[in-house]
């Protein structure tokens, strides 16, 4: 449940941001700025919904996961491919995620 409230989370803030950008960086009518706030509220909802002991280490483990879903953005909705270095740092910071999520807590 933990990944797809990550992934859930990710989607909200890149849509909430992206309406901020839309409006500032290309032109776009400020009604943008409404359903990008509302995703930016759905984002800070979800990631409370995370199941851990700690705030820092929820959002720290969502890092990767986030970097990860902003390059898909990138190539989904901008249409730009992420190019290996991307993919490689993206690779990287997935493998932080699994050791913050999975590594062995002291009890």
């Amino acid at each position: 449940m933990t990944a797809l409230i990550y992934i859930g989370a990710a989607l909200a803030e890149i849509a909430g941001c992206f309406a901020f950008w839309a409006w500032l960086r290309m032109g776009k009518a400020p009604l943008w700025l409404v359903p990008g706030i509302a995703c930016l509220i759905l984002f800070a909802w979800l990631l409370t919904r995370v199941d851990s002991d700690a705030a820092g280490r929820a959002y720290a483990a969502y890092g990767g996961i986030y970097i990860c879903a902003s390059l898909l953005w990138l190539w989904s909705v901008e249409g730009i491919r992420p190019d290996r270095w991307d993919v490689g740092g993206a690779a990287l910071c997935l493998i932080g995620t699994c050791v913050i999520l999975l590594g062995p807590r002291a009890a």
